[in-house]
């Protein structure tokens, strides 16, 4: 199985822990992080909003997040 490589800490107790019942949990929690972490949720998350209009439009977001930094006058606007 192909791992990405997610920054996060899960820290769990419990006395019947084993090393399978961790690989498997790890398995699933890939699989919920590389779902939530696509292009399409990211645009579903956010908006692009510049000093004339605000813009859900996928297309438009992810050319400007493209670069390193945004242009003059853009931001990314968190919808929560």
């Amino acid at each position: 199985m192909k791992r990405t490589n997610h920054e996060i800490l899960i820290l769990a107790k419990s006395h019947y822990t084993n090393e399978s019942a961790i690989e498997k949990e790890m398995g699933w929690l890939d699989n919920l992080l590389t779902m939530i972490e696509s292009p399409r949720s990211f645009c579903t998350a956010y908006e692009l909003v510049n000093r004339n209009s605000i813009t859900q439009n996928s297309r438009k977001i992810l050319k400007a997040i493209k670069y390193l930094e945004l242009k003059p006058f853009r931001f990314l606007i968190g919808k929560n």
